[in-house]
């Protein structure tokens, strides 16, 4: 028996979109220890856009972090709970997450690290 091209077509689009959705979302990771020393300031603003902080050393060397994730901040509440009493809840805050490049006077990648505050 031999299957008709739509037929076949209909039961591997699911298989062909999920391995294309995996592949796209593998390629998201940065490698930045390759990016060390061939990354350029400037390639930095144009795919982040201008960093959120910034400082020039007295060498030269530019220190700069970009803001990748805004934390969040929740309060406490309170629920009644019957024969229990009342109870309370409270979430703590999440800090904000950095990425913080360092270049290099010429404006080449020399560093860099994540890091939360």
């Amino acid at each position: 028996m031999r299957a008709s091209l739509p037929n076949l077509l209909r039961r591997s689009l699911p298989a062909l979109g999920l391995a294309l959705l995996v592949a796209g979302c593998a390629s998201t990771k940065i490698n930045w220890n390759a990016r060390v020393g061939e990354y350029t300031f400037d390639q930095a603003v144009l795919d982040y856009g201008p960093p959120d902080k910034s400082a020039k050393l007295t060498d030269g060397t530019q220190v700069c972090d970009w803001l990748t994730q805004r934390g969040y901040a929740r309060g406490g509440y309170f629920t009644p709970i019957v024969g229990f009493g009342v109870h309370s809840f409270y979430d703590s805050p999440s800090p904000d997450y950095y990425l913080r490049l360092t270049f290099e006077p010429a404006g080449k990648l020399k560093a860099w690290k994540k890091f939360a505050q």
